[in-house]
């Protein structure tokens, strides 16, 4: 077996490993809002000969009460096993990426498979060192449901074989260009998902129809509206930094290789997009007060941009930037 190959079986396996992770997150999270729901009615049962408390908000003796009645958090095997997995899904994917390396002979991100892949562990990375600093779980469910599609997608559509680049390819900018452009897209990818969770908790809150049926009642378990924006925010003004080096990066390559700083190819014109979107909401919600649903729009709004840059640009136009390697 080829080291590509062995690559490539390591991302089937990566995809493999986060998938049991997916699952493991939405059933703590599941088990969680049972737990929710259970505590509310415990609240409101009156208090019964044999509790020890004359507070009938307090759990009976010998039970583990979750944590807003004072007691310990229960044990959340799920959430482990989950957190297992996405490092062992993620532990897999970068070995993949570094084999495929070694298998083209030049660094891995120069075909939208590679992009595909560098950019899904960029994102398990941006959500694993969150969890080091607080409580994130409950965006694990849909962090490595997002990789799985994308690594799926590549793997069966995007996929191409291991050879060298072409000669406008061969540049330590691509190193530092792509390399940061994949960055950014991975930051922007764990944004969104805090947004778009902003959204559905807003809504619930606000009493939408559909989504104050009890199959959402796991939305009640997620932050506040107000915490997932200003995470979301740190991480967008991160990714903007990135996004801003990338286009300034880019307009530098194509000075050396084509001989102008700009020409109006799709995927400059759509990289020139992305950043104004993201540089209007950071200026909106900054300056202008904009905040809550507003602002989640305009980072989800920002993320379409991204997908179509990476999958619209690259398959419908052609252009000086096309190096899908896609027949």
């Amino acid at each position: 077996m080829e080291i590509a190959e062995l690559s490539d079986l390591l991302v089937w396996a990566a995809a493999t490993a986060l998938t049991v992770a997916m699952i493991a997150f939405a059933v703590d999270l599941g088990r969680r809002t049972d737990e929710r729901v259970g505590a509310r009615a415990t609240a409101d049962v009156p208090a019964t000969v044999g509790t020890g408390s004359d507070d009938p908000r307090v759990p009976a003796s010998g039970t583990d009460g979750p944590g807003p009645h004072g007691g310990p958090e229960p044990r959340r095997r799920a959430a482990g096993i989950a957190m297992s997995t996405t490092w062992l899904g993620t532990a897999m994917l970068l070995l993949a990426i570094v084999m495929r390396g070694v298998a083209a002979g030049r660094t891995p991100w120069a075909n939208m498979y590679e992009f595909t892949m560098v950019g899904s562990f960029i994102a398990l990375v941006v959500f694993l060192l969150l969890n080091l600093r607080r409580d994130a779980r409950f965006l694990g469910a849909f962090v490595t449901g997002l990789v799985i599609l994308f690594l799926v997608v590549g793997l069966n559509s995007f996929h191409v074989a291991a050879t060298g680049v072409q000669p406008a390819l061969q540049n330590y900018w691509l190193v530092l260009h792509v390399g940061v452009a994949i960055g950014a897209t991975g930051i922007f990818t764990v944004s969104f998902v805090m947004s778009a969770l902003q959204l559905l908790r807003d809504s619930r809150d606000a009493g939408s129809p559909f989504l104050t049926r009890p199959g959402f009642r796991w939305l009640d378990r997620t932050p506040e509206p107000t915490t997932l924006e200003s995470m979301s925010f740190r991480l967008n003004a991160i990714g903007f930094v990135a996004w801003t080096f990338t286009v300034i990066g880019g307009a530098i390559w194509a000075e050396d290789a084509w001989g102008r700083y700009w020409g109006w190819d799709p995927k400059e014109v759509w990289s020139f997009v992305i950043w104004v979107v993201y540089a209007a909401y950071l200026h909106a919600r900054t300056t202008r007060g904009w905040s809550g649903r507003r602002a989640a729009w305009f980072v989800v709004v920002g993320y379409a941009c991204v997908l179509f840059n990476f999958t619209g640009v690259n398959l419908i136009f052609n252009g000086k930037h096309s190096y899908s390697g896609i027949s």
